[in-house]
């Protein structure tokens, strides 16, 4: 893919899956969604609520079909949220939309 294809369909995307019927602690099943995002290459970061992955349109739903598929292999329902991001021309926004909060307060937040 060219560079201006792949910032032309880059999005921040973040999303949260989790079984509904595996009881109140489901990080055996969030860290196998992990594994398989860290794997993908795609820029992430986790948070306590989700997990925001960035990069092209295309691979980042893969990436969230994956996890889906290996989520849904042994767990009889599962809870999805999605949430997407575009803005045409601009890349590595994982990062720059947190420096531009902070260049605006003057200070560092935490993250």
């Amino acid at each position: 893919m060219t560079d201006q294809k792949r910032e032309d369909t880059t999005i921040l995307l973040e999303f949260s899956m989790s079984p509904m019927t595996e009881g109140q602690s489901v990080s055996k099943y969030v860290s196998r969604s992990l594994e398989i995002i860290d794997q993908s290459g795609l820029e992430y970061r986790l948070n306590p609520m989700g997990t925001v992955v960035e990069g092209p349109w295309d691979e980042v739903m893969g990436v969230v079909k994956a996890c889906w598929e290996r989520m849904k292999e042994d767990c009889d329902r599962v809870s999805t949220v999605v949430k997407i991001d575009y803005r045409k021309g601009k890349m590595g926004r994982l990062t720059s939309k947190i420096k531009s909060v902070e260049k605006k307060l003057g200070r560092r937040l935490q993250t």
